[in-house]
Parts: structure tokens; C-alpha cells; sequence
């Protein structure tokens, strides 16, 4: 069995979606008569959808009707735009279009209930980021219905029992394993292909929880472990896990195979194909993970395994994050304190806003925050309430710094990169190239390191840092 994930930018258009269907229908079975019971299809959110529906809510939370209404109405016209031109089944479309209404409708009635309560719960941001993968997965399974497969809807809230810790909540894999023997094995003893929600659960009393941001991918390997599945394939937009971003470097090459461990520590400085928390359910039961393409189907991608090959190529990765800001809260004089930083970080972490990097050197009076550019006016009005609310205007100072971008680097255990390492030469590189580092974050080995820079000087570092790194030669088992 194959547990197959496709993330959003692989349903991110009608044509997306009809790719993604000739993956499942072409090279992994799912026509009538030839489906053998042995694929389950995990489905995200269509690209971008999640961001909308959170802006949404914290926009009814602040009062604003006419923007999470505008919210609503964007949703509902690009999902119904893609059935219109997916589905020629006038059921099938009629269907489908009507869930999606009806589901809308019920995104509306809980904006209007966030507007009343004047506050966006941790609770209520789980219910209302659910509905992307909601949408999306009778869309997929309609459209594999129309060719041929026997294609069921599903939701996890169904299948993934989760604790109550809303915004990042963890599988209870017993009673996960019990719900999916229950309802996915019976189905696939009929031949049916169950296609899942992805991102989402629920707890024991059945509230709508999700599994973090990207936990698509930990989905899809909760339901691969809990069915004993023989693979997990997630689909992505790129050739697998590259040493660099190929949009920057076009001469990136993938990592053809990697260790469980080293994929674990990739995907926790920020490697997007691969959310952090879906190596750990695998390890346990030694199921093989492989890092596809969706636009690019044929190429094997990246394989994540127990023990790697013996004589494969070991290079390191850089992994770079664009779309960011930098934020800075702290006081006028120096009474800023440890105290007040955890107070912020604890803040934005209670409302679900992601931190990516933060820095407080001893000379400045404040913290300096990493977040995305589309959490930023978030992030500036939680803070303000929390410190210039409370403390005075004139206490605090509070405001964003510039865009920001950040590049980690990586060398995996084997690398032969010559007698310095990783951070030696990473640091030697962009000092040569004059980069601005705003804030430096390293663990307490040689093995990685990351960076914060200016937007701009984004692309110049990578290209330099990769061929400084000597990872545009021509090596052996990479491609």
C-alpha cells in the first residue's frame, strides 16, 4: 500500500488538479476494473486557501465585516470556478458545487460568531483553517469518480483522534489506528480509493483540531503508519530535496537519498517539502518516505529510508525562506528583562503565529522576531496590545525593521567538505560577498548554521554560497 500526498500547489488550478488525477489514475491505479485496493490519496488545502481563511477570522475578530466577507466570496468563486471547468458530470458538478456552497455558508455563520466574540480563539482558528481541506478533497475525489475510480470523500476528523492543544495537535495513535481499521480497511477491500483531508483532526469529544502548519505531511504519515503502509510518497512542486532552491539555482541537485535523521534535521531548518514532525511516526516501523514532483511525475524524487545506500553522494543543503519580516519589541531604557521576551514569544504562540527566528543580543533592549510577511500586521497588533497597551506608549518600541530572508546551511553527517566546516565557510562565503547578516541562530554542532539577511541580497548569497560549496561539480549519486 502507498499512502500518496498532494500539497497545495499541486491543486492549486483546475489544471493541478486534473495533473494530479492522471498521477493517480495513470501510474498508480484507480481506473474501473483495474484498481487494485492498495492506494489511499491525502489531499491539502488548493494553494494559498488556509492564509485566506485565517485572514478571514482575525479580520471578523477586529471587526472588519466587509473584509472577511470579501474573504467568503473569494473563496467560494475560485473553488466553484475550478469545479465548473474540472467536472462534465452535471451531477457530479451540481454536487459538488452545492457542498461547497453549503460549507461556505457555515465558514460565514462562524465568521459572524468570531465577529460577535470580538476574538479569534485558539479553537475557533482550527475550525475555520479545516474548510480548505474540506473543499478541495470532494473536488479530487468527484473528478477521479469522473475517471473511472471509485473514489470516496473522507474526512480525518473522522480517522485522526488528536489531544485538545489546538494549532499543533498531536495524533493519539491507538485510537487513530483503531478509527482507520475500521473505516479506510474495509474500503479498500471493495476497491475503493479513499481520498482524505489532509492538515486535520479532531479531539476525543470531536472538536476540529489541526495538525500544525504543513501537517498535511504528518497526516499523511499517522495514516501510513496506523494502515502499516509499504510507502508514503508526498507530491510537491520540485525534484524532491534539493541543495538549493531550483527557482535560484537552477543547477540544484537533488539529494537522491537521505537518513531519517537527516531529513528530520533538513525539514526543521525550514526545508518546505517536508514538514518536521512527519519523520517521527515512521521511524519506529521503518516505513520508506520518497520526496515527488507533481510537475515533473517521471524524476524519483528524493527516497527517505532507515539506512541509506552505502557509496551514495553526501552533500549539504541550503535552504533558504523568502516573504518575511523582521519585528522589534522591546523598551525605551533598560528595563527590558528575559521576562518580557518569553511574555511576547509565549503571546503569539497562544494566538498560533509562528516565530521562525528570533535574536536578543546583550547590548540591545529588545527582541527581534522572524515571522511571515502575511502575519505581520497580526503580529504587530498582538504585541502592541500585550506591551504599549499595557505598558504605555512611551515604555515600548514596537515596529517592523525591513523584509527579511533567511538561508540555513547544512552538512549531513559524511561530508567531506575539506578541513573547515559548514559554518567556517558559510560564514567565510558571505563575508567575501560583503551579505549583510542581521542575526545568526546556530545549534551547538559544526553541521548547520542560519542566517538572517536582507530581501534583497537573498539571491546572490545562495548562488555563491552553492558554488563556494562546490555543489555545482558533477557528483555521484545526486542528479
Amino acid at each position: 500500500m502507498i499512502i500518496h500526498k498532494f500539497g497545495g500547489t499541486s491543486v492549486g488550478s483546475a489544471a493541478r488538479f486534473a495533473g494530479v488525477a492522471d498521477i493517480v489514475c495513470e501510474r498508480h491505479g484507480g481506473l474501473e476494473g483495474t484498481m487494485e485496493a492498495t492506494s489511499v490519496v491525502v489531499v491539502s488545502a488548493i494553494e494559498g486557501v488556509t492564509d485566506l481563511l485565517i485572514a478571514g477570522a482575525r479580520a471578523a475578530a477586529e471587526g472588519e465585516d466587509t473584509v472577511y466577507r470579501g474573504i467568503k466570496a473569494e473563496l467560494l468563486g475560485r473553488h466553484l470556478e475550478i469545479v465548473d471547468v474540472l467536472l462534465e458530470d452535471r451531477e457530479e458538478r451540481l454536487s459538488v458545487g452545492g457542498l461547497i456552497e453549503d460549507r461556505l455558508h457555515e465558514l460565514g455563520r462562524l465568521y459572524r460568531s468570531i465577529a460577535v466574540l470580538g476574538e479569534l480563539t485558539a479553537r475557533g482558528r482550527d475550525a475555520v483553517a479545516s474548510f480548505g481541506e474540506h473543499l478541495s478533497v470532494h473536488i479530487l475525489a468527484a473528478l477521479l469518480r469522473e475517471r473511472g475510480a471509485r473514489a470516496r470523500a473522507i474526512s480525518s476528523t473522522e480517522l485522526i483522534v488528536t489531544d485538545d492543544q489546538f494549532g499543533a495537535a498531536s495524533p493519539l495513535m491507538e485510537l487513530t489506528r483503531c478509527n482507520l481499521r475500521q473505516r479506510i480497511v474495509p474500503l479498500l477491500e471493495r476497491g475503493v480509493l479513499p481520498v482524505v483531508t489532509g492538515y486535520v483532526g479532531a479531539t476525543e469529544d470531536g472538536a476540529t483540531t489541526t495538525l500544525g502548519r504543513g501537517g498535511s505531511d504528518f497526516a499523511a504519515a499517522v495514516i501510513g503508519v496506523g494502515l502499516d503502509a509499504d510507502e508514503i510518497w508526498i507530491w510537491s512542486d520540485v525534484d524532491g530535496i534539493l541543495t538549493a532552491d531550483p527557482n535560484i539555482v537552477p543547477r540544484a541537485r537533488t539529494l537522491t537519498e537521505l537518513s531519517y535523521t537527516e531529513a528530520s534535521e533538513l525539514a526543521y531548518v525550514g526545508a518546505e517539502v517536508l514538514h518536521p514532525k512527519t519523520i517521527r511516526p515512521l521511524v519506529r516501523r521503518g516505513i520508506p518516505l520518497r520526496i515527488v514532483n507533481s510537475f515533473n511525475p517521471n524524476h524519483p524524487g528524493t527516497a527517505i529510508v532507515e539506512h541509506p545506500t552505502a557509496g551514495r553522494a553526501v552533500l549539504p543543503a541550503i535552504i533558504s525562506g523568502t516573504g518575511l519580516s523582521m519585528i522589534a519589541v522591546g523598551s525605551q531604557d533598560d528595563s527590558w528583562t528575559l521576562d518580557l521576551a518569553a511574555r511576547a514569544l509565549r503571546e503569539l504562540s497562544q494566538v498560533g503565529l509562528e516565530v521562525l527566528m528570533f535574536s536578543q543580543s546583550l547590548s540591545e533592549h529588545n527582541l527581534n522576531l522572524v515571522v511571515r510577511e502575511s502575519d505581520q500586521d497580526h503580529c504587530l497588533k498582538i504585541l502592541s496590545r500585550e506591551f504599549k497597551d499595557r505598558h504605555g506608549e512611551d515604555t515600548f518600541r514596537l515596529g517592523v525593521q525591513e523584509k527579511v530572508a533567511t538561508i540555513s546551511v547544512v552538512a549531513l553527517p559524511g561530508w567531506n567538505g575539506g578541513p573547515n566546516g559548514i559554518v567556517s565557510r558559510a560564514f567565510s562565503a558571505l563575508g567575501e560577498r560583503q551579505t549583510r547578516v542581521i542575526a545568526v541562530a546556530q545549534a551547538g554542532t559544526e553541521r548547520s548554521v542560519s542566517f538572517c539577511i536582507p530581501e534583497d541580497q537573498l539571491t546572490d548569497a545562495v548562488v555563491f554560497l552553492h558554488r563556494k560549496l562546490g555543489l555545482e561539480d558533477g557528483c555521484r549519486g545526486c542528479s
